[in-house]
């Protein structure tokens, strides 16, 4: 692996465990998962199964040590880790058109929504649900408002990274 995209990369990662922390929260302490958005990021700028790969094991263990669901810590690694190969094959879908800032918002929109079924079904089959807290309140409160904040965060971020791609001679998008 290129060292310059590893770099880049791992800045994602902790740019997004950042603003995860930093992140107020929703629902009874649960929050958007920045990190998420972050990954979705690398991903589309440098789209390759070891990179994927990669920003699946390095995000879902970030995402779990800066998780404030109670028994999170696994159900984020599994999470981002499906979430991650999801996200991939939805976007060699439509890979001629997803550097577009309105396909990279409908893939984050799809791939938040991905993301917190699998982590609320694995959070459900692991550890359940805290304080006897339905599936779909959970969904209804804590998922969909995400999915709206990253969509809308994949809108301003998006352009920012391929404006400083495009201006650095020493950034190549793979």
């Amino acid at each position: 692996m290129n060292t310059r995209v590893l770099v880049i990369l791992s800045l994602f990662a902790a740019i997004g465990a950042v603003l995860h922390m930093v992140m107020p929260p929703f629902y009874n302490g649960m929050k958007p998962d920045m990190i998420l958005l972050m990954m979705f990021i690398g991903i589309i700028m440098f789209p390759s199964m070891k990179h994927v790969t990669l920003l699946g094991i390095v995000t879902g263990f970030l995402s779990a040590l800066t998780s404030t669901f109670p028994g999170g810590f696994l159900p984020n690694i599994i999470d981002k880790i499906i979430t991650a190969f999801v996200f991939y094959g939805l976007f060699l879908v439509v890979k001629k058109i997803a550097n577009k800032v309105a396909t990279a918002t409908v893939l984050a929109v799809i791939g938040t929504i991905v993301s917190g079924t699998i982590f609320l079904t694995a959070a459900l089959l692991i550890v359940g649900l805290p304080g006897g807290v339905a599936f779909t309140t959970l969904f209804l409160t804590v998922v969909l408002p995400a999915t709206l904040f990253n969509g809308a965060a994949m809108i301003i971020i998006l352009p920012i990274v391929q404006s400083i791609f495009k201006r650095s001679k020493n950034l190549t998008v793979a």
